[in-house]
């Protein structure tokens, strides 16, 4: 994966500072999308946190009304498109696709920075960030067009287990775009192209790319780095991600990505002594774009299942279903038949 050349002094310095922040470093996730032959995108993420999330599976229809559960101030919109995702304490959707194929990950990024909401647009809370894009876009290149006009700000309240509420969003589509949206110092970055194939957490997403710029000089063959911290889970995704063989079937893409994301994450119950917030995966979740299938992968089971959408009904007016998993509850092969009608959550309100 080729980034953009930066000068020896600009890496050394990103190196030393992203040294900096490894000490730092909060809640752990990694994504990367993997670009085959005949078309085969393939995004997978790993969910990092030091406490079980109480993740849950749902299936949501076209037409919902949705709030940007901000208070008075708060973005208001309707579902274009049905969607599949991942939970996040119900208060969030931190990860899924949608109908056409399109994909949203959000994950934990300690340095953002949204900026004080001044009334000047509406509002939307961090946990429908995401999917307010699986709900409105088909395309990567029609989210950025829309929302680098920023037509709302983001409100960041504070999570059930008491950390802030602070991430970054990548999205891809079926034609392997991708784009990473982040703020920093209250002002949107939004990196786009098919080369932003791969994002951890800390440090920002400038930095990470001049990381990977800093160890391609070195080679992958001759050293990486192997801690469980964002920096180095980003160096080895980065490198592995370029020496996959590209000219397989479907079934061995699935099963390459499968194997990487699992070789970046973290063996559940691993603490890292003085540094408490860097965290076990707890699951994964690999995305066949082209064929729109969710793969689920729980640290907790021997057994990976997965979601066709097209099993499942999208149609205005279908009921929100849900597939539970909480209690340790896990499922084998294909799971449409096992959604069960449920409320959908409310995201995690913010007040002023």
């Amino acid at each position: 994966m080729l980034f953009p050349r930066v000068t020896r002094p600009t890496l050394i310095l990103s190196a030393l500072v992203s040294l900096t922040f490894l000490a730092i470093e909060s809640e752990a996730c990694t994504r990367f999308v993997f670009l085959g032959d005949n078309n085969q995108v393939v995004v997978a993420r790993s969910m990092d946190w030091a406490e079980d999330p109480h993740t849950e599976i749902y299936s949501l229809p076209r037409g919902m009304k949705r709030n940007g559960a901000a208070g008075k101030n708060s973005l208001e919109w309707t579902s274009k498109y049905g969607s599949v995702i991942c939970s996040f304490y119900d208060a969030a959707s931190v990860d899924g696709m949608n109908e056409k194929g399109l994909v949203a990950n959000t994950l934990y990024l300690v340095e953002s920075n949204y900026g004080k909401p001044d009334g000047s647009k509406p509002l939307l809370s961090i946990g429908a960030w995401a999917q307010y894009a699986l709900d409105n876009f088909a395309t990567v290149d029609e989210a950025v067009a829309a929302l680098e006009k920023e037509p709302f700000r983001i409100a960041a309240p504070i999570l059930p287990n008491g950390d802030p509420a602070q991430g970054h969003l990548a999205i891809s589509d079926p034609s392997g775009d991708s784009a990473i949206f982040e703020y920093i110092d209250g002002k949107l970055h939004i990196h786009h192209g098919r080369q932003y194939q791969v994002m951890t957490n800390s440090p920002a997403y400038e930095e990470q790319l001049a990381l990977t710029t800093y160890w391609n000089d070195i080679g992958g063959f001759t050293m990486l780095p192997g801690t469980n911290r964002a920096a180095d889970r980003f160096v080895r995704a980065s490198f592995y991600l370029t020496v996959l063989p590209t000219d397989v079937d479907l079934n061995r893409a699935i099963a390459s990505v499968a194997s990487l994301i699992r070789s970046v994450s973290v063996p559940l119950g691993i603490t890292t002594p003085g540094e408490p917030n860097i965290a076990s995966t707890m699951w994964r979740t690999i995305h066949d774009q082209k064929n729109k299938v969710v793969y689920f992968d729980s640290a907790s089971s021997p057994t990976v299942f997965w979601v066709p959408l097209d099993e499942l009904d999208f149609s205005e007016n279908a009921p929100v279903k849900k597939l539970a998993l909480k209690g340790g509850k896990t499922y084998q092969g294909s799971t449409s038949s096992h959604f069960n009608e449920a409320k959908m959550f409310e995201f995690l309100p913010w007040k002023e």
